[in-house]
């Protein structure tokens, strides 16, 4: 699945400013994350696995560039072999999100981790989106946002707790860097009086096993009949 634009949009100033708010914080939430298996899905143009340290560490998806090239709805993966799957603005754009993050919920392990990136529909972001949509077919405006609460619905129905999160990129969507500069103080306003209405997202869920133990050794305790710990009483006998 290519995504029309998205090349072009990473080398804008917008693209760079979005792609530098993920990387720190997809930066941050991959270093304390450990295990065997790591997997990116989507957007090989960025490295969100650099920081984490588990040994393997691939890319996958449809486009040029990743290791493993698949339809991302049936991932060539064994059934809970992955620790960690980053997910870099796939969802919103992918025509099956429903099926793919059942794909992902497969190949997870039990406490395996999903981290996020999307687009915030509530947001100046959105706004933009629903009227650019109109106008034509290029990335980011092309695609259909999911909001915070409905992808919190998907991941409950799949088993999956949420962990954290985060919103950031609070100024308007303008392509000028001088607008960008001058708008700057929107950032920390916005993180503080309007947190929820980030442009971009960043979601960190945890896949639960329900009713999952440890099974150990059945050691059975072949305990005494109760007759058995009676006191025996001395008999009498009469001359």
């Amino acid at each position: 699945m290519s995504i029309p634009g998205l090349d072009i949009w990473l080398n804008s100033a917008l693209g760079r400013q979005v792609i530098g708010w993920e990387q720190s914080r997809m930066d941050e939430a991959v270093a304390d994350i450990f295990g065997f298996n790591a997997l990116q899905l989507g957007m090989p143009q960025c490295d969100f696995l650099r920081t984490n340290r588990i040994p393997l560490k691939q890319k996958a998806g449809c486009l040029e560039g990743v290791d493993v090239r698949c339809d991302l709805t049936a991932l060539p993966f064994a059934t809970q072999s992955i620790d960690l799957v980053v997910l870099p603005h796939v969802l919103e754009f992918h025509p099956d999100p429903h099926q793919l993050l059942r794909e992902i919920e497969r190949i997870l392990i039990p406490e395996g981790q999903l981290i996020i990136h999307g687009f915030n529909p509530v947001s100046l972001w959105g706004l933009r989106q629903r009227l650019m949509r109109q106008r034509g077919r290029v990335f980011p405006w092309n695609g259909n946002y999911l909001s915070v609460l409905r992808l919190k619905d998907w991941l409950s129905l799949l088993g999956f707790d949420l962990d954290r999160g985060c919103f950031g990129c609070y100024t308007l969507p303008l392509h000028q860097e001088q607008w960008q500069r001058r708008l700057q103080f929107m950032e920390a306003a916005g993180d503080r009086w309007w947190g929820f209405a980030g442009g971009v997202y960043l979601l960190r869920a945890i896949k639960r096993v329900r009713g999952m133990r440890l099974i150990g050794p059945t050691w059975r305790n072949n305990k005494l009949a109760t007759s058995a710990l009676r006191p025996i009483t001395e008999k009498r006998h009469s001359p």
